[in-house]
C-alpha cells in the first residue's frame, strides 16, 4: 500500500484498546473507545482521541493530538486544531478555519474541506469524493478511485495524483474519477493521473505539468456536463 495510507495504524486500535463501549467526552489526556463516538468539547484542549466503532466530533475552537477511528467519521469544527486525523471506513470534514498540521487520511470515505481549512500534509484516500472550497493542502492531494474537486481560490501544493488501481485490498466500481480545478484555484506541483480520468480546468485556474490525462478547459463557475 501506499505510504499515506496508515491502515496498520488504525487497525491496530481494534485491539489496543479495551475500554468499554458508549460515547465518551475527552478530557486533557484524551480519549478512547471501542464502541462509541467521542465527543471533544468546544474550545476544549484534548490530547489524542481514538475509537474503533464510532465517529469524532471535534467541536469549535478544540484543539487534539492525533484523531483516528476505524469505522465513524470524523468532523472538525470551525477553527479546530489537530495533529492528524485518520479513518478507514468514513467521511472527514474540516470546518471553517479548521486545521491539521500533518497528513488527513480515509479509505472509503468522503473529504470536505470549507473555507479556510488548512492541511499541512497530504489529504488522502481511495474511494470518495475530495472537496476544497478556498481551502490549503500543503502536501498534494492523492486518490485511486475518487472525484476531485479544487473550488473557491483554493490552494494546493503538493500537486495531485490519481493511482492505478492494485486491485488487491479493494475492489472497485466501474468508475472514471472527475477532477474539476475552478476558477481562482491554483495546484503548485505535478498533475499525474496514473489511470483514465476526466479533467477539467478553469481558464482562470492555475496548475503545474499535467501527466497522463489531457485538461478540458472551462470558463465559468463549473464545467458543462
Amino acid at each position: 500500500m501506499p505510504r499515506y495510507f496508515p491502515l496498520a495504524a488504525l487497525l491496530a486500535l481494534a485491539g489496543c484498546y479495551n475500554m468499554p463501549g458508549g460515547d465518551v467526552a475527552a478530557d486533557a489526556n484524551g480519549a478512547n473507545s471501542v464502541n462509541g463516538s467521542i465527543h471533544v468539547p468546544a474550545g476544549a484542549h484534548s490530547g489524542g482521541v481514538g475509537t474503533v466503532n464510532g465517529s469524532i466530533h471535534i467541536d469549535d475552537n478544540a484543539t487534539v493530538g492525533s484523531a483516528g477511528t476505524v469505522n465513524g467519521s470524523v468532523a472538525l469544527g470551525a477553527h479546530a486544531a489537530a495533529d492528524s486525523v485518520a479513518t478507514v471506513n468514513g467521511s472527514i470534514t474540516l470546518g471553517e478555519g479548521a486545521r491539521v498540521a500533518r497528513d488527513v487520511t480515509t479509505v472509503n470515505g468522503s473529504m470536505t474541506l470549507k473555507s479556510g481549512a488548512d492541511v499541512g500534509g497530504p489529504l488522502s484516500n481511495v474511494n470518495g469524493r475530495i472537496a476544497l472550497s478556498d481551502a490549503h493542502v500543503a502536501g498534494g492531494l492523492h486518490t485511486v478511485d475518487g472525484d476531485i474537486d479544487v473550488r473557491g481560490g483554493s490552494h494546493v501544493e503538493g500537486g495531485i495524483v490519481v493511482k492505478r488501481s492494485g486491485g488487491s485490498w479493494f475492489s472497485f466500481r466501474p468508475h472514471k474519477p472527475r477532477i474539476v480545478i475552478g476558477p481562482g484555484a491554483v495546484v503548485q506541483g505535478d498533475l499525474r493521473f496514473e489511470r483514465e480520468v476526466e479533467l477539467y480546468v478553469s481558464d482562470q485556474a492555475t496548475t503545474g505539468p499535467i501527466s497522463g490525462a489531457s485538461a478540458i478547459r472551462f470558463s465559468g463557475a463549473s464545467p458543462q456536463g
